[in-house]
């Protein structure tokens, strides 16, 4: 048996087919404590994700589309990275990904983000169409572009991407 509780404070209980409703009701009373637990937590990351993101209503698809194209565009351009074919998708667990072909798409739910979270996210893209992992060697491109790596990773693991 096993519980998870989601971001938005849905509890997920699976049950292998022999356990009796019984035996699951004792289960949940038994974790009852920590699903409370994980409730409150998933709670405060709600709270914190809007305070980063704010109340105002989210960019329309096309704007963000519109916004993303243009600065990856601009980013290719100015430091000379190869682009080939670009797509803007609402994503459910990557802010991008580079194919093996170059090919790269984007979240559109990276338009509610600052600046500096969309431009090193784009620039982590475009690195991978010269560097294909994220070796060591992978880490040192991508800082000769952004000086604070860690400092962004850090901080763009504060945006949910569930939550968005």
């Amino acid at each position: 048996m096993s519980i998870v509780v989601t971001t938005s404070g849905d509890v997920h209980i699976t049950l292998p087919c022999r356990v009796t409703v019984r035996q699951a009701e004792d289960f949940l009373r038994e974790k009852s404590d920590w699903i409370a637990a994980r409730r409150r937590r998933a709670s405060l990351i709600r709270l914190r994700h809007r305070q980063l993101i704010g109340d105002g209503p989210p960019p329309s698809r096309k704007n963000a589309e519109e916004v993303l194209r243009k600065r990856l565009d601009h980013l290719a351009r100015k430091y000379g990275f190869p682009l080939n074919k670009v797509t803007i998708r609402n994503q459910k667990r990557r802010w991008g990904s580079c194919s093996a072909d170059n090919n790269i798409s984007i979240n559109e739910k990276l338009a509610r983000l600052p600046d500096r979270l969309i431009d090193f996210v784009l620039l982590h893209e475009l690195i991978h169409t010269r560097i294909k992992n994220h070796a060591k060697e992978f880490w040192l491109e991508l800082g000769k572009y952004v000086d604070t790596v860690e400092t962004l990773r850090k901080e763009l693991r504060q945006y949910r991407l569930d939550l968005l």
